[in-house]
This record gives C-alpha cells, structure tokens and sequence, in this order.
C-alpha cells in the first residue's frame, strides 16, 4: 500500500462535533416546516444489514445530518449520500431517516422554491448542481409543497441551458469549455429521465439517452472495454489526446458513475424507448469490463482500473461500491446475465472484508475512499496515473459511503 496523504478518522468527522452550528446561521424561515428533533443515541445492531449499519453509522457521527460536511450543502456528494438514504427508508421505513431527508430538503429549499446554499450557483452551468434534486420529487410527493416542484423546475430549466459540444453533449461545467466528463452521467442524465416521467414530458427520454450514449461514443476504448474520464472536443487541454481527445486513463470511480447512470436512467425510459437497447448493450459491454478488471484476490477494483498492482496504485472504495451497485441492479433488473451475480457479490464481500472497520459499538467506518479527482486546464489535474494515485485518500467520505449503501439494498433483493 502507498503512502498516502490520508484523512484521519478525527479530522474527517470532526465538525460533527459542532453539532448545531449550521442551525444557528440558517434563517428560523427555513427549518420552520420541519423543526430538528433531539437526536437520540444511535444505536447500531450487529444482527442489521449492511446498508441500515452504515446508514446508522452515518447519523451517529452527524445526527440529522446536520454536520456542514454531510448535510448542509447543495453539492452532488450530498446529493448521492441522500439519494441511498431515500433508497434504505422505502425500505426500512425508518422514521429517522425520513426526519433526515426532509430536514434537508427545508435547509436547501425556501418557501418560494429557491436553493439558498454558497455552494449552489446556476450561473455556473455545472452538472454537479443537479444531483441533489433527485431528492425533490420524493419530497415533493410526500409533502405536496409547492416549493419542491418549482426548484425541480428550476433545475430543468437550467440544464436546458447548458452549454453543449457541437453533437449535443453537455459540457461538464461552463468553466470546462467543449469538454464532458464521465461524472456528469450519473448527475444528470438520471434526473433528466426521472423529470421526464414524473412530469409527463417525454422529449427528456430522448435527453437522457443521449447523453449517456454520446459519452460512450467518446469515451469507450475498444481494446479495454473500459471508458476514459473525459474528453476535450477541440483536442486542445493539456490532458487530451491530439487525435482524439480523450484524457489518459480510467479512472475507477468515473467508471463508476457511468455505470450507475445507465441502470438509474433504465429505471425511466420506456420500455418501447428506441434507446434502451443501445443502453442495455452498452451496459453488458461494460459489465464485461469490470469483470476483466476485478482483483481476483480481494475482489476489489484499483483506483486506476487497469493498473492493477502498479506503484502507488490501492483498491479503492467509491469505485468498488458504484460497480457493485451497477453489477447488482443490472441482474435485478434483467438487464444483465445472472453470471455477474456472483462478481458483484464477491466485491462486496471485498469491501466489508477489507475497507470496512468496526468500532466497539458497531459504528462502522468506510477506508480508502479518494476524495476528489478531475480534469484541469493548468498542469497538476493532468490526467496523468500519477494525479490519480497521488490524490488524497479519505475515510467515510460520502462518495464510497452512498454506493456502499445503494450496492448493499441490491443485493438484498
């Protein structure tokens, strides 16, 4: 194992000792629908499953989310995290779990369907602000507020602004010019076909669709099966590829996104969609390709995916947890062969194996979770196997914390 600029465990869940906080500076207005409860002791049974211990675990270091690094920004870490406890509470029905969610949706929504956070600015044009509405149509059900569907609609309306390649991809973020990256998949494209059935407008199928299949078209490296993390259309960022564009390596967990976009968006699209069969077969393709690329020995996926054993290169948690997920729904859902059962299930035998740590009192705590990785105009986010290997390592980071979450309610199905 590298030595690696990791997060301690102190460090990483510190400010959930501050507990409150966030409250004190939120205007009363916004937390008037759903005031906070008093959190009472979180007790994990060793006897619950995978996903309610983790979840658990999650309240236990941040009750009701209110720690700023979970549940006090309208970011997309945030918006993965809440989207696997929405997930687990139609499940479990665990009154708690609802507090939580609904508590975030009145911090970040105002009563005039607003999204009031520092972290949130449509005039960015960033793809990462929209991963946290996938919370809102629930919450728009549930409570019949019409503040939920106006911000939902304000979402809509600015990824229908959203600066597009000359084919109709859209650029990751406004400040990332020509360029789409494998992320923006899992940010966009299953809320665009979310909105699109719930709201009855079927011209978002199409979108959908076609985001996810313009990345494939870009991105895919035939010989691997595996897809790059991003591609520059005008071939000119110091991470492209002069011939084609496409950045150097595949990084895991921009795999991982992608592969949870395509069974998320399959959720929506019509049966009869002329679309689904490409996606279906794009799916099988890269389910190929994760079962290539699995460490046959801890079951695992490296950060790098197919550098397996390299210097500096670890098995990595986000990425493992999203192919998981991926593997597992996709034979739920038959949209994959059963032989990829058993691949998704030893990953996560992997994961609890290797990257789980128990505490005394059944609190559990994720490892080896990158923290962030991406792709930038100057020299140090260049692409490169050592950038990725190189970025910090964290512990309980929401990215490996919500697919570890989502993986395990499939495979309990």
């Amino acid at each position: 194992m590298r030595k690696a600029k990791i997060i301690n465990k102190a460090k990483a869940t510190g400010l959930a000792l501050a507990i409150g906080a966030t409250l004190l500076a939120c205007p009363p207005a916004a937390l008037a629908q759903t005031p906070a409860p008093t959190a009472a002791p979180i007790t994990i049974p060793a006897t619950a499953k995978w996903s309610e211990r983790m979840a658990l675990s999650v309240l236990k270091r941040s009750p009701w989310l209110q720690d700023p690094a979970l549940g006090d920004s309208w970011g997309y870490t945030q918006g993965l995290l809440m989207h696997a406890l929405e997930a687990l509470e139609h499940q479990n029905h665990d009154p708690r779990l609802r507090t939580a969610l609904q508590q975030y949706g009145d911090k970040m929504v105002d009563a005039q369907g607003e999204i009031h956070n520092k972290d949130y600015k449509p005039l960015d044009n960033s793809l990462d602000n929209i991963n946290s509405g996938k919370l809102l149509f629930q919450l728009y059900t549930d409570t019949k507020q019409e503040k939920y569907k106006i911000a939902l609609q304000k979402l809509h309306t600015e990824l229908q602004q959203q600066p597009k390649t000359s084919d109709g991809g859209y650029w990751h973020k406004k400040k990332y010019p020509s360029q789409m990256w494998l992320d923006g998949a899992y940010m966009a494209s299953p809320f665009v076909a979310q909105y699109a059935a719930y709201f009855k407008e079927p011209a978002g199928f199409d979108e959908a669709a076609k985001q996810l299949l313009l990345l494939d078209k870009h991105l895919r490296d035939p010989k691997t099966g595996l897809l790059y993390h991003g591609w520059d259309e005008k071939h000119v960022q110091a991470w492209a590829n002069p011939q084609t564009g496409q950045s150097p390596n595949f990084w895991g967990r921009a795999i991982g996104w992608y592969g949870m976009a395509l069974v998320d968006v399959l959720d929506y699209l019509p049966a009869k969609h002329p679309d689904r069969p490409k996606l279906v077969q794009v799916l099988d393709q890269l389910a190929v390709a994760i079962q290539k690329y699995q460490d046959p020995a801890s079951g695992l996926w490296y950060q790098v995916v197919d550098k397996g054993g390299q210097p500096g290169n670890y098995l990595e948690a986000s990425a493992s947890g999203m192919f998981v997920y991926t593997l597992a729904k996709g034979v739920n859902k038959g949209y994959l062969n059963k032989k990829y059962r058993p691949v998704a299930q030893k990953g996560f035998d992997g994961i609890t194996s290797k990257l789980i740590k128990t505490q005394p009192d059944g609190e559990l705590n994720l490892l080896q979770v990158c923290e962030v990785a991406g792709l930038g105009p100057g020299t140090e986010r260049n692409g490169s196997y050592e950038y990725y290997v190189g970025e910090r390592i964290k512990i309980n980071d929401l990215k490996g914390v919500g697919p570890f979450i989502l993986a395990s309610l499939e495979l309990n199905k």
